[in-house]
């Protein structure tokens, strides 16, 4: 079906096909090519360890925008821009992920939403593409 043609999707079937993308494991075999990369990248020089500061999570935020969507910690960026005092935990939660080279769902999770453009709802034209929302991991980076 053409984009902007055809009934609106229903939400039963909205949540189903999401679902269906986001809920379901990934199965996929890692071909030879893998093997490839791997021994063209054995000679790159190891990066310097990273060492994330109360000033470097301050510079994050800064930049980030004040009241867009808070993520799954309900938390928007105003605040935290804010509460200089967590500043020292988040850089050094930050730290704990870099050192044990994982990161918790949280920052790996995001929330989907098929956005209405107005409210004729019927026309699939005024359907919003998808929009993945991951809360910190486009906004604190190091670099």
């Amino acid at each position: 079906m053409l984009s902007g043609t055809g009934p609106a999707p229903n939400q039963a079937d909205t949540v189903a096909f999401l679902r269906s993308l986001w809920s379901e494991p990934v199965n996929h075999s890692e071909g030879p090519w893998t093997e490839v990369v791997a021994s063209q990248c054995a000679s790159i020089t190891p990066m310097n360890p990273v060492i994330m500061t109360p000033d470097d999570v301050a510079d994050a935020i800064r930049r980030a925008p004040n009241w867009k969507s808070p993520g799954l910690v309900g938390l928007h960026h105003y605040w935290l821009k804010e509460f200089v005092v967590c500043h020292t935990v988040l850089a050094r939660q930050f730290q704990e992920a870099l050192n044990q080279k994982s990161l918790p769902s949280l920052f790996t999770t995001g929330i989907t939403y098929l956005v209405p453009k107005d409210q004729d709802t019927i026309a699939r034209a005024n359907t919003a593409p998808s929009r993945v929302y991951r809360p910190y991991t486009r906004h604190l980076h190091p670099f």
